[in-house]
């Protein structure tokens, strides 16, 4: 498709120059608050395909592991889990395996911690693209969501093996039908991560600090959800309401009562989640399309 720009006089999207001329594509600088290019996030579904492609193969290229390290690092963070909060703090873990406890909860928090802040860094890190051809700029937050997609399914295959193996060595875990739910708590946890990090975006590209904090911020807001402790355990109103109040909990809360057969499940804080995450979705997507029409005129 041939492709050109220019800026619009007057009424935005009349060409200029010699009326018989046609644009295959005009962009200008007015547009609705709600405008957010879908219709060009589905026309270049191929580029995006190979974002994906790009995120998912060169993230551990040229490394000795290589697709190893989808499955070490929840892997190896379990353990320190388990060694720190199980064996030394021993906090409870409702009578199950300690490793699948923590594996839970910390596969499905490494998630959204990655989404947000792969995506959190989308206007910075990809200037020089942006400043070189236009596409959709937000086909770039939308494939490492996607991406990040895929590597989270190869580890809820190694989270699946452990199961079985402490299942078949009778350990009192079970799978209940909220099992079924887990394509709707990845579709939370990923609206929570992309909405989350369109925020950042937008507001990094004028603040370059506030990537280090949100960095920082992520590790603590961990602490806030139920990856390594049970809901049942917090004690007070006031600090269970904040925990609750997590987004995160509700869906970590939801996966363990799933496959572990453990933890509360509640159809109205699941939809809180899910609520919190389109909402999430929709502010980004404005403040990211207000903000990547000018940002390279501050970058």
């Amino acid at each position: 498709m041939n492709q050109r720009e220019h800026e619009t006089q007057g009424k935005p999207g009349k060409p200029i120059g010699d009326g018989a001329e046609k644009w295959d594509l005009i962009l200008h600088s007015h547009a609705p608050w709600f405008d957010f290019h879908l219709a060009d996030l589905w026309r270049y579904r191929d580029l995006i395909g190979l974002f994906v492609r790009r995120d998912f193969v060169s993230l551990y290229k040229q490394t000795l592991l290589g697709p190893l390290w989808f499955i070490l690092q929840p892997l190896l963070t379990t353990l320190a889990f388990t060694v720190a909060f199980g064996m030394v703090a021993r906090l409870p873990t409702q009578g199950l395996p300690m490793l699948l406890f923590y594996m839970s909860g910390n596969t499905l928090w490494l998630y959204f911690a990655s989404c947000l802040t792969h995506t959190g860094g989308t206007l910075i890190t990809n200037t020089a693209i942006f400043g070189k051809v236009y596409f959709p700029r937000m086909a770039v937050p939308l494939a490492v969501v996607i991406s990040l997609a895929m590597k989270l399914g190869l580890q809820l295959l190694f989270f699946a093996g452990i199961w079985v193996f402490f299942r078949m060595s009778g350990s009192p875990v079970c799978m209940t039908w909220a099992a079924w739910l887990l394509p709707v708590e990845v579709a939370i946890m990923g609206g929570l991560g992309f909405g989350g990090g369109l925020i950042v975006s937008a507001c990094t590209s004028k603040y370059r600090d506030l990537q280090f904090l949100v960095q920082f911020g992520v590790q603590l807001l961990m602490f806030g959800t139920t990856v390594i402790y049970p809901l049942s355990s917090i004690q007070g109103h006031t600090l269970r309401f904040l925990v609750i109040a997590n987004p995160m909990t509700a869906v970590i809360e939801a996966f363990r009562f799933g496959f572990l057969g453990s933890g509360m499940f509640s159809w109205i804080l699941l939809g809180y989640s899910a609520a919190f995450a389109v909402a999430a979705c929709l502010i980004g997507a404005v403040l990211f399309t207000r903000v990547e029409r000018t940002f390279m005129d501050s970058v």
